[in-house]
């Protein structure tokens, strides 16, 4: 499974594709490989990693030559899903992290760190494992070239009009003839609080939508807590209705 999580800043992405990746973790044989392109940190809260900014090491890669497709590739002996196993961070369920490179001070400082990022998550795209990414909000990243790994992209949107403009714009990019033509693109409500949300956000969107995560104070309790909402609320409705989307994800996955 490959699986992207978009949307506006502040839609709920990270708290989604956490719980998601741990959700699947335990229903599946294969390895969990979580993929947070934000230099900010995100996700790794969402997860319950301790660190939330471990870098790649960039000896991992090396420079070649100007004769080769890739300007960066692994070091001979080490493959992708191999880097991922030494030096990812390991979260709850198994769950690996795979971290962009937090920034802390001038961009050049990860820069290195980063471009290994780049070469392992183009390695994984043909490993044996699932691949859920937590995007940046907006509309840079998800259709220039860091969705690319995703055969399934979700849409996070509340139902309100930035949200959903915003939803919308980033559909648009990913219809027949644009840079994502070879993937789904779907819906999550995120914030519901009325019933009509669904029916609101589909609509605006013109996306299909495949999960209502309602207004959960437990969601918040989480996040000024800075625990993984999985682990301090699992029976609380959000945790109940991301567990759905990973049920009907996993049915509609190539």
């Amino acid at each position: 499974m490959r699986v992207a999580f978009v949307g506006k800043g502040g839609a709920g992405k990270s708290v989604i594709a956490g719980a998601f990746c741990r959700l699947l973790a335990r229903s599946s044989d294969r390895p969990v490989v979580a993929i947070d392109s934000d230099s900010m940190p995100g996700l790794a809260f969402s997860l319950g990693v301790p660190s939330t900014d471990t870098m790649l090491p960039p000896e991992i890669v090396e420079q070649v030559g100007p004769d080769s497709e890739r300007e960066f590739v692994l070091r001979d002996g080490l493959t992708a899903l191999q880097a991922v196993e030494r030096y990812a961070a390991e979260s709850a369920d198994g769950v690996r992290l795979l971290q962009f490179g937090k920034l802390r001070g001038h961009v050049r400082a990860a820069g290195p760190s980063q471009q290994a990022f780049r070469v392992v998550v183009d390695g994984l795209r043909g490993a044996d494992c699932h691949l859920i990414g937590d995007l940046p909000g907006g509309t840079r990243q998800p259709f220039f070239g860091w969705a690319s790994f995703a055969d399934i992209i979700i849409v996070v949107a509340e139902a309100t009009p930035s949200s959903m403009l915003a939803a919308r714009r980033l559909a648009r990019l990913a219809r027949p003839g644009g840079p994502a033509e070879h993937q789904r693109i779907v819906a999550v409500v995120n914030k519901a609080v009325d019933p009509a949300d669904s029916e609101h956000v589909a609509r605006f969107t013109k996306l299909r939508v495949v999960g209502v995560v309602p207004a959960d104070p437990a969601v918040w309790a989480a996040e000024r807590a800075g625990v993984a909402l999985i682990d301090a609320a699992p029976a609380s409705p959000a945790v109940k209705a991301i567990t759905s989307l990973v049920e009907s994800i996993v049915v509609e996955a190539p």
